[in-house]
């Protein structure tokens, strides 16, 4: 089983790999920074090695992906889910359902549930979560590439058929490595 996904750049193209296989894929239009220099909103690809932490999906979109490792926690994304990225809420970089929560009017966040399917497929990287340090950045995944193939706000995106297919093979072993070799 593959440890590693590898983000590359050839010419001024970036590459995910993992084993032998090579996706095209997509980062932040700002191109990569390293952690230190990561700040909330710069839509810089954070450098550095992200463990894969959990999955969440589009039921209306996509089938449940079936995985190997049982380990890893599989979440179905609804109208309600949104991700905090208000460095001044309690709940900056984390899953919020706002059904739960009454209070999210008041803060920051990103819907998961959207009109594009960027994030009918959405993997959680580990990216600021140990400990979770305000305004270094939120929402850090691994997700489906924009229709156009455009740069992100920060994550890494691959094509949709991609991304099944590295789903299927992943493991709680598995790291998002973002090398400082551009």
């Amino acid at each position: 089983m593959v440890k590693n996904w590898v983000v590359t750049k050839v010419n001024n193209n970036f590459f995910l790999r993992a084993g032998k296989k090579i996706f095209k894929c997509q980062i932040g239009k700002a191109g990569y920074k390293i952690y230190s220099k990561k700040q909330e909103g710069d839509k810089a690809t954070p450098i550095g090695k992200w463990r894969l932490k959990s999955i969440y999906y589009r039921s209306d979109k996509v089938l449940r992906p079936i995985i190997k490792d049982k380990t890893f926690k599989i979440n179905k994304i609804t109208k309600n889910c949104v991700w905090c990225d208000d460095p001044k809420s309690y709940n900056y970089n984390k899953y919020i359902n706002v059904k739960k929560f009454f209070y999210v009017k008041n803060i920051s966040f990103e819907k998961l549930w959207r009109e594009d399917h960027a994030y009918d497929l959405v993997i959680e990287t580990s990216h600021n979560t140990s400990p979770i340090i305000k305004a270094k950045g939120s929402a850090i995944f691994v997700h489906c590439s924009f229709s156009d193939c455009r740069e992100t706000a920060g994550c890494v995106s691959l094509m949709k058929k991609d991304l099944i297919y590295l789903i299927k093979n992943i493991s709680n072993k598995v790291y998002l490595e973002i090398k400082n070799n551009f």
